[in-house]
């Protein structure tokens, strides 16, 4: 994988989490990952194809997910994630999902899958590596796992 592309998603997921949710966003040690991907509580998987192709899976604590839903939806306390905090999940994923392909549009044409949402642990077995990116917050860590590479 190509630094420029990791560094675009990094960048673009710290400014979603800063500017849209007003966090403290910082990058713990990235990582990666052969083959096989953990997940927590609450995952939104992303497709990237173009010029590039791969895939961007971005998973958390279910209590982080409620903080970002909470903040979406104006503060309002969220106790259990129903319809509209699926909802809201899926356009979380959206806007990393865009402001991702507006990072790599600089250099590349691509396009994102529709956000696809887990609701519980798993383990992704794959045949390509992903680099994990670590960001922690007030709210709790969110991990994104990316594998990106050249058409």
């Amino acid at each position: 994988m190509d630094a420029r592309h990791v560094n675009a998603i990094t960048k673009a997921t710290k400014s979603i989490l800063s500017s849209h949710l007003g966090l403290d966003v910082k990058l713990l040690n990235p990582f990666v990952q052969k083959k096989l991907v953990p997940t927590n509580d609450i995952t939104v998987i992303l497709g990237i194809f173009g010029q590039l192709e791969g895939q961007l899976i971005c998973t958390m604590e279910e209590t982080t997910a409620k903080s970002i839903i909470s903040t979406m939806m104006g503060g309002f306390p969220v106790e259990a994630i129903d319809e509209m905090g699926w909802s809201a999940i899926q356009e979380f994923g959206n806007w990393v999902a865009g402001n991702t392909a507006t990072e790599l549009s600089q250099d590349y044409v691509i396009d994102v899958t529709p956000p696809v949402v887990n609701n519980g642990t798993s383990t992704f077995h794959s045949t390509s590596s992903f680099i994990t990116l670590p960001l922690e917050s007030q709210i709790g860590q969110i991990d994104i796992h990316v594998t990106i590479k050249e058409k």
